[in-house]
């Protein structure tokens, strides 16, 4: 009989690794937290200090009874840690009344029976001035919209694990995890251990980790986000200027509002691009992203300076069809996943830290994140 380090162990502590850790403390005493760097770490997808919330979402994929559970879960860390987590001031979602976008949102909350409002042009130009809507545009309100403290988020779980007696590894970077017949070997490539189960949540870094038949479904990208400085901040408040998402033609931003009382942070929506690896992705905006961005803020808002005084960019893992690989690994026993978010996971992190938990505890199945599991990529 092998001896084991732990019951589970979870590689990667960022948006979700972070949320699996804190679900299995609940159910486990015995678990360990694996981090090339430390929890929250401005290089990884947490970075950049907010993250959307929405409950109305335009996807394929069946998302909103994972949108549910996170809303409420988030909650419940906020009572377990004593942070404030998720700030719910509302969501604009705008666009041609006739385009692509508006419509199609509109479908899906039709279809999930998220609560909404329709706003005509002129209700946004009264409630909402700040914003510049195109003669054709409208926006759909979401009431429980808002956003996320990235790294408060983060390490309230690991905080709230730790006191749970979650272990935590912080400065290293697993290279390899190989399966033994009664369990599961991490590596660093110095060090080993061995636990019942793992859960892999390396986000960007997580691809070298998976079984070869998902290697080619999956690739690092990089995301950038800028802020511009406002005119007046009292007008960009969270009350004031809630959350939006705007894709008008062939425009597209999304945003927060002013939490330093100077910047609002206004970024260009899918314009993720493949990248060598998690680790090099360039931090600098080229002269085509910085002259696109600032073009698209002086066409979308009044009150906004149209300078860009805050970028930078992070590593995510993408797959090939933009749903991610939460659940067992193909042609495994003991290794789970909970990466390949492709830069849309925050929001959801609490919910799908909690599926990779209770799926590697043998808990529940969660037939509502069946749509993400990675046997859909197991024929290579």
């Amino acid at each position: 009989m092998t001896k084991m380090d732990g019951q589970v162990a979870i590689v990667g502590l960022g948006s979700v690794g972070s949320m699996a850790l804190w679900q299995a403390s609940r159910l486990s005493s015995s678990v360990v937290g694996f981090e090339a760097a430390a929890p929250a770490h401005p290089r990884s997808a947490v970075g950049g200090d907010t993250r959307l919330f929405r409950m109305t979402y335009r996807d394929p994929h069946p998302y909103y009874p994972l949108l549910t559970a996170a809303q409420g879960l988030w909650r419940e860390l906020e009572k377990d840690s004593g942070e404030s987590v998720l700030y719910q001031h509302g969501g604009l979602s705008i666009g041609d009344a006739n385009g692509p976008y508006i419509p199609a949102l509109l479908k899906s909350i039709r279809t999930c029976g998220a609560t909404h409002e329709v706003l005509t042009r002129r209700q946004v130009a009264e409630r909402y001035p700040q914003h510049t809507l195109y003669e054709n545009d409208i926006a759909v309100f979401d009431p429980n919209a808002g956003f996320l403290r990235t790294d408060s988020a983060v390490l309230a779980a690991v905080r709230t694990a730790q006191d749970r007696g979650a272990r935590i590894v912080r400065d290293c970077r697993v290279s390899s995890i190989r399966e033994l017949r009664d369990g599961v070997e991490v590596s660093d490539g110095t060090r080993n251990w061995t636990f019942e189960r793992v859960i892999i949540a390396g986000g960007g870094w997580s691809g070298a980790l998976l079984p070869s038949t998902l290697r080619t479904h999956v690739y690092p990208a990089r995301i950038y986000l800028t802020w511009f400085p406002v005119a007046d901040p009292a007008q960009f408040t969270p009350d004031r200027f809630p959350i939006f998402v705007r894709i008008s033609g062939d425009q597209s931003m999304y945003g927060t509002p002013s939490l330093d009382g100077s910047t609002i942070k206004a970024t260009l929506d899918g314009r993720s691009q493949p990248a060598e690896s998690a680790s090099t992705v360039d931090r600098t905006l080229t002269r085509a992203e910085t002259e696109e961005s600032r073009k698209t803020v002086g066409d979308f808002f009044s009150g906004v300076v149209a300078e860009i005084v805050r970028s930078d960019s992070y590593p995510d893992l993408y797959t090939t069809d933009r749903a991610p690989l939460v659940g067992p690994a193909p042609g495994t026993s003991r290794t789970f996943l909970a990466t390949g978010f492709s830069g849309a996971g925050f929001k959801m992190a609490a919910a799908f830290g909690r599926v990779a938990a209770e799926q590697a505890l043998d808990i529940a199945p969660h037939p509502e994140a069946a749509f993400a599991s990675p046997d859909r990529f197991a024929s290579g």
